[in-house]
């Protein structure tokens, strides 16, 4: 597993799309702290990208790279290797290139302007963690799609709706239930539509650790009722954890049956 964890992670990081993946972060965050020298603001305006982008490129490129591999992986389960060690091994290697992207891409800016001498250095920290996880997290759904579709085509489309729903349709379709019953105790109910969504909970853990969930109102207040305490912070963090363990139980479930 470790040897094709080492192939998997420098075949990707010669890949012209870890550049541009991390070539994309550093751009915009030098820009960003070079506008605003205000590092609380500049964590705010990368907790936007990363809850939406990271799950984005985490899940696409996991679907192709699954697709693309297939011949190769083909040719390692003819030899005596187990089937959880070649996709386990391709997943970590994966994973791991996509997070180092992403940690040099916020990183190396935030260091240079001095992140680690100043009081925000607990909010850029729960920033990569987040964008780790959730790199984690949707690279393992991208996984579990692409062992379930053998066309391409359809694993692309229904990578791209999971995206879609999770990053932009739940939080429509979460206000509007909190309107139409607004009059009811829902305070429950929306903690557990938050948990049910890792987008959700990585920008609530975001904002909880910034301070800000007060712009938000009511919510932000049970929000941080619930979530800005310690125990809540850990339960939180388990939570995108689960998104991780999960979808890998239930992939490699379908490889050890699945006919390559």
């Amino acid at each position: 597993m470790i040897k094709i964890l080492k192939y998997s992670f420098y075949d990707l990081m010669r890949s012209r799309w870890s550049y541009f993946y991390l070539a994309f972060y550093l751009i915009t965050t030098f820009a960003l702290l070079y506008l605003s020298q205000d590092l609380s603001k500049v964590i705010v305006s990368l907790m936007n990208i990363v809850v939406v982008l990271t799950p984005l490129i985490g899940i696409l490129l996991g679907t192709m790279y699954f697709y693309n591999s297939r011949e190769f992986v083909e040719l390692l389960l003819a030899q005596p290797v187990k089937r959880v060690a070649v996709f386990f091994g391709q997943y970590l290697g994966l994973t791991l290139s996509l997070s180092l992207s992403l940690l040099l891409g916020l990183g190396v800016p935030f260091v240079v302007f001095g992140v680690f001498g100043s009081a925000q250095t607990s909010d850029f920290m729960m920033l990569l963690i987040v964008g780790v996880l959730l790199t984690l997290v949707f690279t393992a759904i991208a996984y579990l799609i692409a062992a379930k579709f053998e066309n391409k085509l359809k694993g692309f489309g229904v990578a791209i709706v999971i995206w879609l729903i999770m990053a932009v349709l739940y939080d429509g379709l979460l206000l509007l239930l909190m309107i139409v019953f607004e009059s009811y105790p829902l305070e429950q109910g929306v903690l557990a539509a938050v948990m049910l969504n890792p987008i959700d909970l990585s920008r609530i853990l975001i904002m909880l650790q910034l301070d800000i969930s007060a712009l938000f109102g009511y919510t932000g207040a049970v929000f941080d009722k619930f979530f800005g305490t310690s125990q809540g912070m850990f339960l939180a963090l388990s939570a995108l954890v689960l998104w991780v363990v999960l979808p890998i139980r239930w992939f490699l479930k379908i490889i050890r049956i699945k006919d390559f």
